[in-house]
């Protein structure tokens, strides 16, 4: 039986740190800096953290785990990925996908029931905590770009392995929630129509610069299934602050000129306002009506900070109807609350 999600995210537990930038995706930082954010995390009040053995081939889920047994468990919620197995190895393919990682590690996919519980178990290994509150089946997904014969493939697998046996496993009270985490709708849409997830991981599809997909053909659905959502990648990957890439994968430096045209189009309305685009684009994402928790990444102290203090920001609601008036909104998105209402 599906749980009430909200239940699980409750408001101090809306707003958390994933495990993407300490996992070396993009820079390589060390395990003193990986402690120093996740310490800065924990102490402006974040809550619930999102890791994957994806991320670094394990080395997000040790660093966040080094910090976090150190906790009380009650205090924090956790979520992890399923679908992605990790062994040792001296002929091991960290080098060719994640390079910065210097992972001992080889993958091998595994989106069977067994497979998941390994899976689930492993990871508690690695965070060195007892459980886990939700289970995302990890990038099942056209655009993930490893799999050895497409995603439709690993798909099925998943619809009569891992999802029955996280359905079971949720009953079984292993976890408390289930759902998928995927860079794009359509995966998120079928498995709406195939099982009964209870939260999916709704990553870079609900952002300033693209969100046209998720309010006009994911959410109506979300909402008539009473699914819900936590939203990732606000920022693409960093592009909407600046970053010299976009979202995910080895040809991110390739930036279509039309998102690069939208995001001058968003700085110029941003500077008439006074308004730090980078903190519109967070509170942006995390008004979704669908949506019970907002994860950002964050590599440093001074990151994180900013992330959480930018929810806080104060951005007049004339901002946000300039951006709707100039088309860079949708017209049925959710907007942030009105600071003077």
């Amino acid at each position: 039986m599906k749980n009430d999600v909200r239940q699980i995210f409750k408001p101090e537990f809306r707003f958390g740190l994933g495990g993407v930038s300490l996992g070396n995706e993009f820079n390589k930082h060390t395990d003193k800096d990986a402690e120093e954010t996740l310490e800065a995390a924990w102490s402006v009040g974040v809550r619930y953290f999102d890791v994957a053995p994806w991320y670094g081939f394990g080395l997000s889920e040790r660093r966040f785990g080094h910090f976090l047994h150190n906790q009380r468990r009650e205090d924090y919620v956790l979520s992890s990925k399923v679908g992605k197995l990790f062994k040792a190895s001296k002929n091991n393919r960290h080098a060719e996908i994640y390079p910065l990682s210097d992972s001992p590690n080889d993958i091998v996919f595994d989106y069977t029931a067994d497979g998941v519980r390994r899976s689930i178990e492993d990871s508690l290994q690695r965070l060195g905590v007892d459980s886990l509150d939700v289970a995302f089946v990890h990038d099942i997904s056209p655009d993930f770009a490893f799999f050895p014969n497409g995603w439709e493939e690993q798909y099925h697998i998943a619809r009569k392995g891992a999802f029955p046996a996280l359905s079971k496993m949720r009953d079984e009270g292993i976890i408390r929630a289930w759902g998928i985490g995927v860079n794009t709708p359509l995966p998120i849409l079928k498995v709406m129509e195939d099982a009964d997830p209870d939260v999916c991981l709704c990553a870079r599809q609900y952002s300033l610069i693209d969100h046209a997909s998720a309010v006009n053909e994911l959410f109506p659905v979300v909402r008539k299934k009473n699914v819900s959502l936590v939203i990732g990648s606000s920022l693409n990957a960093g592009f909407i602050s600046g970053s010299p890439r976009y979202n995910y994968g080895k040809e991110n430096f390739r930036i279509p000129a039309d998102v690069i045209e939208k995001r001058e189009k968003l700085r110029k309305v941003a500077a008439q306002y006074g308004v730090d685009l980078r903190t519109a684009a967070l509170q942006f994402s995390s008004a979704a009506d669908v949506a019970v928790a907002l994860v950002v990444g964050a590599h440093s102290a001074a990151q994180i900070q900013e992330d959480y203090n930018s929810l806080k920001a104060k951005i007049p609601s004339d901002f946000w109807a300039e951006l709707k008036q100039q088309r860079l909104i949708e017209p049925n998105a959710s907007l942030p609350a009105d600071p003077e209402a």
